[in-house]
C-alpha cells in the first residue's frame, strides 16, 4: 500500500479518536444522563476545553474529505511522488499536533499547524492541477 493510502486509513482513525476525545470531554461535563438523552435541554456553555476540542473535530472534517479526495485522485491518476508523500505526511503530521495543541489553547501554532496541513493538501494536488493544465496548451 503506498504512503498516501496508509496516511487515508491513519487519518481514519484520528477522525474517530477526534469524536470519540470530543464526546467524553463533553460526556464528563455533562454527565451520563446528557450523553445518554436526546440532547435537547438547554445546557450551560462548555468549558473552554470541551469547546476547543468540538472546534477541533469540526476543523478537521472540514479538511478530511479534501484530503481524502487529493489522496484517491493520486492514487487513481498514478501520481504518486515523493511529493505527495511528503503531503500526505505533512497533513497528517499537522492534524495529529493540531489537537493537542488546540486542547491547550496555543493559538499561534494551531493556526501555524492548520496551514501547514493545507500546504500538505497542495502538495498532494499539485500533480494532478499541473496536469490538468497540460491538455489546454
Amino acid at each position: 500500500m503506498s504512503i498516501e493510502l496508509s496516511v487515508l486509513a491513519w487519518g481514519c482513525v484520528l477522525g474517530v479518536v477526534q469524536i470519540f476525545v470530543a464526546a467524553q470531554l463533553a460526556r464528563r461535563q455533562y454527565g451520563l444522563d446528557w450523553a445518554l438523552s436526546s440532547r435537547e435541554a438547554t445546557l450551560p456553555p462548555p468549558t473552554p476545553v470541551v469547546g476547543r476540542m468540538k472546534r477541533a473535530q469540526a476543523n478537521f472534517f472540514e479538511t478530511f474529505p479534501i484530503a481524502a479526495a487529493a489522496i484517491l485522485i493520486v492514487e487513481a491518476g498514478g501520481l504518486n511522488s515523493f511529493w505527495t508523500a511528503a503531503g500526505a505526511i505533512l497533513w497528517l503530521a499537522a492534524r495529529l499536533l493540531y489537537l493537542p495543541v488546540y486542547a491547550m489553547g496555543i493559538t499561534g501554532w494551531r493556526s501555524l499547524l492548520f496551514a501547514s496541513s493545507i500546504v500538505g493538501i497542495g502538495l498532494m494536488l499539485w500533480p494532478a492541477l499541473a496536469g490538468s493544465f497540460s491538455w489546454a496548451w
